[in-house]
């Protein structure tokens, strides 16, 4: 297979694509250091709301409240992806037309990327990775789709974009290839619900999270792959605060 740059037509899609994208703030940050996650209000006035703000993310889940949450409708197809590693993730950009219904809300899927370990923790613990599935409703408000991974078995599924992770600053597209954006889901749709934040700067608040509670596996050579390349690139837990998870039934 071949691989061809495609970029992005301006530096406002690009940041409006991403949850985890230094074109989405212009000021240089980090995750570990001086520039790092306990400093990052201190780097740009933009980037306030990482220290003031009350709904930050990522959270460690402990406490929920059982309720009849409305159930994820994914309409996700084959799509031809751009993979991009912008610096602090590997990012997988897609065209339109793959959407998740949920609660009266229509949201269209933008792009995924990935952390490790796991930004969220469940019970006070983290996975190997996760995966941040970012969707935009008409209003502009956004929804992102957690899925959490573990070490497992190697996972077909997830292969293609794997094989082909691009080195820093580069932005691929693979001949005729289509990824089955379903096949990279659970079998089961179970979720937390809790309101949050972008949790890289400028750490905007007002993000619905929805989190699957069943993991998807990975092995540990693709996990390995990701983590040789990219390093950890988890913000640390944030402050609970008076908010309330959800958990479906």
């Amino acid at each position: 297979m071949s691989f061809h740059p495609r970029a992005l037509s301006t530096v406002l899609l690009a940041g409006l694509l991403t949850s985890a994208s230094p074109t989405f703030a212009a000021a240089h940050w980090e995750y570990t250091g001086e520039k790092g996650a306990a400093h990052w209000s201190e780097i740009d006035p933009s980037f306030a709301e990482c220290a003031s703000g009350h709904q930050q993310s990522p959270i460690n889940i402990v406490k929920t409240v059982k309720a009849t949450l409305p159930a994820l409708a994914f309409h996700y197809g084959s799509t031809a992806p751009t993979i991009w590693n912008n610096g602090h993730t590997v990012q997988v950009n897609l065209p339109a037309g793959n959407t998740l219904e949920v609660g009266g809300q229509t949201y269209e899927l933008l792009q995924f990327h990935f952390h490790t370990p796991s930004e969220e923790h469940i019970q006070g613990k983290s996975l190997p990775m996760v995966a941040h599935f970012v969707h935009k409703n008409a209003a502009g408000e956004l929804g992102v789709v957690a899925v959490l991974i573990r070490a497992g078995r190697s996972n077909a599924a997830w292969e293609s974009v794997f094989q082909h992770l691009p080195r820093v600053g580069e932005k691929i597209t693979v001949d005729e290839l289509q990824l089955d954006l379903a096949s990279l889901l659970p079998k089961s749709l179970g979720y937390y619900d809790f309101a949050g934040s972008l949790t890289t700067p400028p750490c905007s608040e007002g993000v619905h999270w929805m989190v699957l509670k069943e993991p998807v596996s990975l092995s540990s050579r693709q996990i390995d792959a990701f983590r040789k390349l990219v390093g950890r690139n988890a913000r640390p837990v944030q402050a609970l605060n008076d908010r309330v998870v959800q958990e479906s039934e």
